[in-house]
């Protein structure tokens, strides 16, 4: 199923704020996981009433609807777990168009962060920086979009590399608009294996690394 394909089945439970579909890298197919975001709480309620369990026309199977894992369940959670089961076999291969998967429109921004019951002071616009640490050497920027896009809307992500060598260094940067979204994915990647090393990943503090 195509991104329209899912939207036009939830479109008729409310106003669809943004949706991904997350895509095998190798192949450009589905991984049969998709995320929408609905205006309303009431709205994702009645979609997920109506459609758990149903099969879509051309199906053979069930399909699941639930709500995403909130950062409390997310260490556990087996999606996450199956979503970044590929990461390390994919090291080291180019990666296109990372940066087009995960765009999304940002009008849910402000909107977003007001009802999140966090209070997040005039940093929805400028976003929020989460630093990774103890990549490895062969880590790109592509690592970065697959690893931290499903959580959602990433504006820029940054390798810190060797001025000789142009490996990287070890640590790299994530920027993302919506506090809700930038503290899942921290709960969910810090202490996650990519390759044979243990990622460390925070909010970025003020004693920024040069």
């Amino acid at each position: 199923m195509t991104q329209k394909d899912v939207e036009d089945m939830f479109a008729r439970y409310g106003r669809i704020i943004n949706s991904r579909v997350l895509v095998d890298q190798g192949t450009g197919m589905s991984r049969g996981v998709a995320f929408i975001r609905f205006d309303k709480r009431a709205e994702a309620e009645d979609a997920i009433k109506d459609l758990n369990g149903q099969k879509p026309p051309g199906a053979t199977e069930p399909i699941t609807v639930k709500f995403a894992a909130n950062p409390n369940q997310a260490k556990n959670s087996q999606i996450i777990s199956q979503i970044y089961h590929a990461q390390s076999r994919r090291f080291g291969g180019p990666v296109h168009h990372q940066a087009q998967r995960f765009r999304f429109s940002p009008m849910s921004v402000d909107h977003m962060s007001s009802i999140s019951g966090v209070n997040v002071p005039g940093n929805s616009t400028s976003g929020w920086c989460i630093f990774i640490y103890n990549l490895g050497q062969d880590a790109d920027e592509g690592i970065l979009w697959q690893m931290f896009g499903p959580f959602g809307a990433v504006t820029n992500v940054k390798v810190i590399r060797d001025f000789n060598t142009n490996k990287c260094k070890g640590f790299g940067f994530v920027t993302m608009t919506n506090y809700e979204e930038a503290a899942m994915a921290i709960a969910s990647l810090n202490g996650y294996r990519l390759g044979d090393k243990i990622l460390q990943v925070s909010f970025k503090t003020n004693k920024s690394h040069k």
